[in-house]
C-alpha cells in the first residue's frame, strides 16, 4: 500500500479500482499518457484540465490515477467551505506525511516548513513554493510522483499559489501534476502551465453512454436522452438512469438537470463573484440570448465588465455578436434551476425593467418574479399567450394561460384561464396535458354552470382516445353551452361523428337534427352527406351543387372519409382537407394537423393516390403516437393496411388490424372496428381465400356484430359480392347489389352504380354482359380509379371465359396498366394471367420474353435473381418497392414464369395464377 493509499484508508476514503478507458476520451486520454510516459522517464510536467460542471474531469482524473502504477500518488479534492483556510489544499495532499517521518531529513524539514501550522496570513509565497517543490523533488528520488488535485477552483489562494509555483517548475523531474477546475487557466494562479479543456461528448459515444447506464432503453429513448442532455456525460447518466417504467419524455426546448447536475452547477455558480453570478443567471433567464437585454439588466444591477470577463472566463458564458448564451440548453436549465429562488425572482425583475412594457417577455418577467396572486400580471400573461397563438405558438400560448390561471386571485378567473390553457394544450398536440389541465379547471370551477364547458374539449378528448358513445354525451351536453354559433356548429357535427362512429345511427341522426333549428341554421344540404341511410327523408342536392358545398366548408363541418366517399364528393373534400394542412403545420397545431393528414390519407388510399395516402398516413402515424390520440392512430393505420391489403401485403395487413382492434374494439369504435376486418377481407380475396374473405366482409353487415357499419359495409359491397359468387353464395351478392341500388337511386353517385351494374354482371344471366357494359359507360365512374378497373377486370375474365379472346385482350390489358399504376400487384398479376391465357401473339409456351424487358425491369430482374427484396431493390435503384413489385410482375408475365428462383435460369413458363375455377363464368 502507498504512502497516499495508506493515508486515503484513514481519511476514511477507498482508491477507486482499475477502470474501463472513458468513452469519447481518446484524445485526453493520450495526452494523459504521453505525460505518464514521460514522468516514467524521468521528465515531468503539468496539466490543468478544464469544463463545465459534469463534463467528466473526475473520471479523466481518476483514470490517470489508475494509469499511474508504481507512482507515488497523492491526491485531494479541494471543498468549498475550505476555500478560506490558508494552505489547506496543501495539508490536504500532504497530509499522509505530516505525522511520521517519511524520508532523509530534508525531505520531513521541506513538509514541516509546509504545514498550516507553520504559517500564517503572511507566510512567504516564495518560500512555500520553494519548499514545496523541494518535497515534491526529494519523494521523486524514489519513484515518479503523481499529484492530482480536484475541483480547484475551491482551492484556497496560498494553496493555489504554491501548486501554480510547482507545476511551472517540474518539467525537469520525474513529478507529473494534473489538475481539475471548471474556468479558464488564464489569469488564474496556474496560468502558463498546459491546459486541456475538456468538451461534450460526440453522439456515438453519448449513445453508448446511455446503453451502459439504460440497456433497456430502445432507439427512441437514446435518441431524447443524447438530445437533452447536449453531450454532458453526468446529464447523459441522470437523465438514461430514470427507470424504464418511469422514464419520462423530455421536450425539445427543456431539458432536464437532474439533482447531481444542478449541485455541480450550484457549486460553479458559488465560485463566481456575485456581480458574475447574477449576470449568468440574467444569462439563463433571458429565454431569447438577447445581448442588449442582458447587458441593460446587468448594468442596471451592478454588473461590470470585471463580471462579464469572470463569467466568460468561468466557462459557463458564451457571447456571440448580440447573443449570450450557453453551450446547451441543458447547461443554461442546471444554472438556472441551480440558483438560489430570490437570485431568479431579482433576474427576473432585472430582465422586466430591461424590455419594452407591453412585450410578451415583460409578462413572462413578472411572472417568474411574483410570489403571490396578482391579476394584473395574469392578464398581462392572458393577453402575451393571446399574441403566441396568433403567431403559431400554441405551446407556449399554453404555458401562459397556465401560469396566469396560477396568478389568478379570483377562482372563477382561473378556471376560465385553465380551461383556455386546457384547449390550447390540445391544440398544441399535448393530448396528457389537456386531460389534466380540464380535470384541474373543472375543479376550480366555483358551479358547473361557470366551469370550463362550451368548448366540448372533453369529448374531443374522448373521441380522440375513448369511447365515441361517451364522446356523444360530452359533445352533446356542451352543445347547449356554446359561446357561439360557429362553436355550436361544430360540436353538434363532433357529436353527429362520435355516434357515426358507433355505428349508432340513433345517435348520429339525433346530434344532426339538433342542428337544423332556427338558432343554428345549419346547412341541409351539407347535413345530408353526414347520412348512410337512403332511407332518409333529407332532400338531396344536385353533385355540382353539393361539391360547391363542400369547397365552401370548414374542415371541421366535413364528413368523415367514409362517407365523403359513398357520397363521391372526395375530390372537393381533399382539396378542402390539403389547402387546411400548411397553415396547421404555420401555428403548429399538431392534433388538428394529425387528423386533416389521416382524412386525407384516406381519400387518397381509396381514390388510388398511393405515395400521397402512405406519406400522410406515416406523418399522422408519427403525430398521433406522439399525441397519444390513439383513434387518430388507428386511422393511419387503417389507411396503411388498405394499401397493403390492395399491395398483396397480407402479413403487414395482419400487423395493423391486430393493432387497431386492441384499442377499436374494447372502446366500441366500430367504424375502426369495420374497416380493418374490411382490410383483413380485402387481403384474403386478393389471395384466392374466398371463405376467410367472406367470414371477415359479412361481419360488416350483421347485425350487433363488432364489426357491423352501415357505411363501411356499403364501400366494402364489391369485395362481398366477388368473394360471395366465388363460393355461390348469390343470395349474398344479390342482397349487396340492392343495397348499392338502394344508395345509387338516393345520391346519383356514380360509383354506387358502377359498382352495383358489376356485381349484376358477376351474377351473370342474359343480362350480365350488358351490366358490365353499363358499368363502365357511368359518367365519373373513373373517379375511383380501382372500382372502374376491377370493372374491367371482371367483364375481361367474363368474355375470356366466353372465348371472345380479342374483346378480352384489350379490357385485361387496360386493367393491368391500371392496376400497376395503383400499386394493387395481386390484381394487376391476374390481368397478366388472364391476359396470357387469351393467347398473346409472339408468346410461345416454352419462349422467353427477355428482348421485350425494359432496361428498369432488366436491372429489377437482375437483383431479383440474387434473391433481393422488393425493398432492398427499391433501396439499391430508389424507387419505391411498390414500383419494385410493378416490373417485377411486368418481367414475370413477359418471361412466363411465377417465381424469382426461375428468373436465375429462365425456366418453363409457369403460369401466374391458377385456372380460378370458382369465378363467375359467362353463362352463369
Amino acid at each position: 500500500m502507498t504512502l497516499l493509499d495508506e493515508g486515503l484508508v484513514r481519511a476514511g476514503a477507498s482508491p477507486p479500482a482499475m477502470r474501463s478507458e472513458p468513452a469519447g476520451r481518446s484524445a485526453e486520454i493520450a495526452v494523459l499518457d504521453r505525460l505518464l510516459t514521460r514522468t516514467r522517464a524521468g521528465a515531468g510536467g503539468a496539466i490543468v484540465l478544464w469544463g463545465e460542471p459534469g463534463i467528466g474531469k473526475s473520471v479523466l482524473l481518476a483514470h490517470v490515477h489508475d494509469r499511474a502504477q508504481g507512482f507515488l500518488r497523492l491526491h485531494h479534492r479541494a471543498a468549498r467551505p475550505e476555500s478560506d483556510l490558508l494552505l489547506a489544499g496543501i495539508h490536504g495532499l500532504l497530509r499522509p506525511f505530516t505525522d511520521r517521518p517519511v524520508a532523509p531529513a530534508a525531505t520531513g524539514y521541506a513538509a514541516a516548513e509546509v504545514a498550516p501550522d507553520r504559517r500564517d496570513e503572511s507566510a512567504d509565497r516564495l518560500r512555500t513554493g520553494t519548499a514545496a517543490l523541494s518535497l515534491f523533488c526529494r519523494l521523486a528520488e524514489d519513484r515518479p510522483v503523481l499529484v492530482v488535485l480536484d475541483d480547484a477552483q475551491w482551492l484556497d489562494r496560498a494553496s493555489a499559489d504554491c501548486l501554480g509555483f510547482v507545476a511551472r517548475r517540474v518539467q525537469d523531474h520525474p513529478v507529473l501534476v494534473v489538475l481539475a477546475d471548471q474556468s479558464d487557466p488564464s489569469g488564474r494562479p496556474w496560468e502558463g502551465v498546459t491546459a486541456l479543456q475538456v468538451r461534450e461528448l460526440a453522439e456515438g459515444p453519448a449513445r453508448q453512454l446511455v446503453t451502459i447506464v439504460d440497456p433497456s432503453a430502445g432507439a427512441r429513448e437514446v435518441d431524447e436522452t443524447v438530445r437533452a442532455a447536449g453531450g454532458n456525460p453526468l446529464a447523459l447518466h441522470e437523465t438514461a438512469a430514470t427507470s424504464p417504467g418511469g422514464r419520462q419524455h423530455v421536450p425539445a426546448g427543456r431539458p432536464s438537470a437532474g439533482p447531481r447536475m444542478r449541485r455541480a452547477f450550484r457549486a460553479g455558480l458559488d465560485a463566481l463573484g456575485a456581480p458574475a453570478r447574477l449576470l449568468t443567471v440574467l444569462a439563463a433567464a433571458e429565454d431569447d440570448g438577447d445581448l442588449l437585454t442582458v447587458r441593460r439588466a446587468a448594468g442596471a444591477s451592478g454588473a461590470d465588465g470585471a463580471a462579464w470577463d469572470e463569467a466568460v472566463r468561468a466557462g459557463l458564458l458564451h457571447v456571440d455578436g448580440c447573443r449570450v448564451g450557453f453551450r446547451h440548453p441543458v447547461v443554461r436549465h442546471a444554472v438556472y434551476d441551480s440558483c438560489d429562488a430570490e437570485l431568479r425572482r431579482h433576474a427576473h425583475r432585472a430582465l422586466a425593467a430591461a424590455v419594452p412594457e407591453d412585450s410578451e417577455a415583460r409578462a413572462w418577467h413578472l411572472a417568474a418574479a411574483a410570489d403571490d396572486r396578482d391579476e394584473a400580471i395574469a392578464t398581462l400573461l392572458e393577453h402575451a399567450a393571446g399574441r403566441a397563438r396568433l403567431r403559431g405558438a400554441t405551446t407556449t400560448a399554453a404555458r401562459a394561460l397556465q401560469r396566469a390561471a396560477e396568478l389568478s386571485p379570483s377562482r372563477a378567473e382561473a378556471s376560465r384561464r385553465i380551461g383556455e390553457a386546457a384547449f390550447t394544450a390540445w391544440d398544441a398536440g399535448r393530448v396528457g396535458t389537456a386531460a389534466h389541465l380540464l380535470e384541474e379547471a373543472e375543479r376550480l370551477s366555483p358551479s358547473p354552470q361557470a366551469g370550463p364547458h362550451g368548448r366540448g374539449l372533453r369529448g374531443i378528448l374522448e373521441l380522440a382516445r375513448g369511447m365515441p358513445e361517451r364522446a356523444h354525451q360530452h359533445l352533446t351536453a356542451d352543445l347547449d353551452r356554446a359561446p357561439d354559433r360557429d362553436t355550436a356548429l361544430e360540436l353538434g357535427l363532433l357529436a353527429a361523428r362520435a355516434g357515426w362512429s358507433a355505428g349508432r345511427r340513433d345517435l348520429q341522426d339525433a346530434a344532426l337534427e339538433r342542428l337544423h333549428g332556427p338558432d343554428l341554421g345549419a346547412d341541409p344540404a351539407l347535413l345530408a352527406t353526414w347520412r348512410d341511410d337512403p332511407a332518409s327523408p333529407a332532400p338531396v342536392p344536385s353533385r355540382d351543387d353539393l361539391a360547391a358545398r363542400i369547397r365552401a366548408a370548414p374542415p371541421g363541418l366535413l364528413p368523415p372519409p367514409p362517407l365523403v366517399l359513398v357520397w363521391d364528393v372526395a375530390e372537393p373534400a381533399r382539396e378542402v382537407l390539403q389547402s387546411r394542412a400548411p397553415r396547421l403545420r404555420r401555428c403548429s397545431a399538431r392534433s388538428r394537423l394529425a387528423d386533416v393528414l389521416v382524412r386525407s390519407a384516406l381519400l387518397d388510399a381509396l381514390a388510388g393516390r398511393v405515395q400521397e395516402a402512405e406519406s400522410s398516413a406515416v406523418e399522422a402515424l408519427a403525430l398521433a403516437e406522439d399525441l397519444d390520440a390513439d383513434h387518430i392512430a388507428s386511422e393511419a393505420r387503417n389507411c396503411l393496411g388498405r394499401l397493403a391489403a390492395v399491395g398483396g401485403e397480407r402479413h403487414r395487413v395482419a400487423e395493423t388490424v391486430e393493432r387497431v382492434l386492441a384499442t377499436s374494439l374494447p372502446q366500441g369504435f366500430r367504424a375502426l372496428t369495420a374497416v380493418a376486418y374490411w382490410n383483413r377481407g380485402t387481403a384474403a380475396l386478393l389471395q384466392d381465400h374466398p371463405e376467410e374473405a367472406l367470414d371477415d366482409l359479412g361481419r360488416l353487415a350483421e347485425p350487433g356484430h363488432a364489426a357491423s357499419h352501415p357505411t363501411i359495409a356499403l364501400l366494402a359491397c364489391l369485395d362481398t359480392a366477388e368473394a360471395a359468387v366465388q363460393l355461390e353464395r348469390f343470395e349474398i351478392a344479390q342482397e349487396r347489389a340492392r343495397v348499392l341500388d338502394a344508395w345509387a337511386r338516393h345520391t346519383g353517385a356514380p360509383w354506387a352504380r358502377c359498382t352495383a351494374h358489376v356485381v349484376r354482371g358477376m351474377l351473370g344471366g342474359p343480362d350480365g354482359e350488358a351490366a358490365f357494359r353499363a358499368a363502365l359507360d357511368v359518367p365519373g365512374a373513373a373517379a375511383q380509379p380501382l372500382v372502374h378497373a376491377r370493372a374491367r377486370l371482371l367483364y375481361g375474365e367474363w368474355l375470356r371465359r366466353g372465348r371472345r379472346r380479342t374483346e378480352a385482350r384489350t379490357l385485361l390489358a387496360a386493367a393491368a396498366e391500371a392496376f400497376g399504376r395503383l400499386g394493387a400487384e395481386p390484381l394487376r398479376r391476374r390481368a397478366l394471367h388472364e391476359h396470357d391465357l387469351t393467347g398473346l401473339p409472339g408468346r410461345s409456351a416454352g419462349g422467353t420474353g427477355r428482348g421485350l424487358l425494359t432496361e428498369q425491369e432488366r436491372r429489377v430482374a437482375r437483383l431479383a435473381a440474387e434473391q433481393m427484396t422488393n425493398r432492398e431493390i427499391a433501396a439499391r435503384l430508389r424507387i419505391s418497392h411498390r414500383t419494385v413489385g410493378h416490373h417485377l410482375g411486368n418481367v414475370f408475365a413477359k418471361l412466363g414464369i411465377s417465381t424469382r428462383t426461375e428468373l436465375r435460369s429462365n425456366g418453363e413458363r409457369s403460369p401466374a395464377r391458377g385456372a380460378g375455377d370458382r369465378r363467375f363464368s359467362p353463362d352463369r
